[in-house]
């Protein structure tokens, strides 16, 4: 029997891992374009854990919110939209997902993504100016105007799970990021194989945060009484 020659095997096998490696390093250069250009439009950023394995890349032992939080504990006062500043921590964290401090250039109304969804097509019906709308696979990021450091500071209030103006009703599901707070920035990464993504673009426009909170909170509000609302948060608890 005549044998048959590996070398275009070979030569196979080389091309598609040549194919993979290019793909891989366009995959890479698109995604730092894309935090780059967050950086370009004024969000202020600082680097965050990211995935790995199933758990997360800080050396904390059963870390609560895995790739989900930044690297350094100064990350506020390190927050930057300089773009050399960017680049350089995109050089040294090739794998590192970003925040946005909020309560600097921006705000973000965060719900639950069923209920964010809802809420988004009410407001594009109404002709409400959006502005850059996030998701992460749970829940869904409003970005808006800030309402930064007021001079009277009895008037701030602080980002909490479910923060909300002192002088308004309490809203199920919302988060307010403001001050002191932070949210992840497209494309994150997270262990579970979500990937933070723009469902509208960082390129527009940030609305009044009051525009859009008549609509979230009443999208919240339906949708905290639901079975959806109980299943997501049975699976969020690692129930099933």
């Amino acid at each position: 029997m005549a044998r048959t020659s590996r070398i275009p095997q070979w030569m196979q096998r080389r091309g598609r891992a040549q194919s993979a490696a290019s793909a891989g390093a366009a995959a890479a250069a698109a995604r730092a374009e894309m935090i780059a250009s967050a950086a370009r439009a004024g969000l202020p950023l600082a680097p965050a854990a990211h995935p790995e394995g199933y758990g997360c890349s800080c050396d904390r032992v059963g870390c609560p919110t895995p790739a989900r939080h930044p690297v350094s504990f100064a990350w506020h006062s390190q927050a930057s939209a300089d773009a050399q500043r960017v680049e350089k921590w995109l050089a040294s964290y090739p794998e590192a997902n970003f925040v946005v401090a909020t309560g600097i250039t921006a705000d973000v109304l965060d719900v639950p993504l069923r209920a964010g969804r809802e809420a988004l097509v009410r407001l594009e019906a109404n002709g409400v100016a959006v502005g850059p709308v996030a998701a992460d696979g749970a829940r869904m990021l409003f970005f808006t105007t800030t309402r930064g450091t007021p001079e009277d500071e009895d008037e701030w209030w602080p980002c909490e799970l479910d923060c909300r103006p002192e002088t308004m009703a309490e809203h199920p599901g919302l988060r307010w990021h403001c001050r002191g707070s932070y949210v992840l920035l497209p494309p994150s990464r997270l262990p579970s194989g979500d990937t933070v993504s723009w469902q509208r673009g960082h390129e527009l426009a940030l609305p009044d945060p009051l525009t859009l909170l008549e609509s979230l909170t009443d999208a919240c509000a339906a949708y905290a009484g639901t079975q959806d609302a109980e299943d997501d948060a049975r699976a969020a608890a690692g129930w099933y």
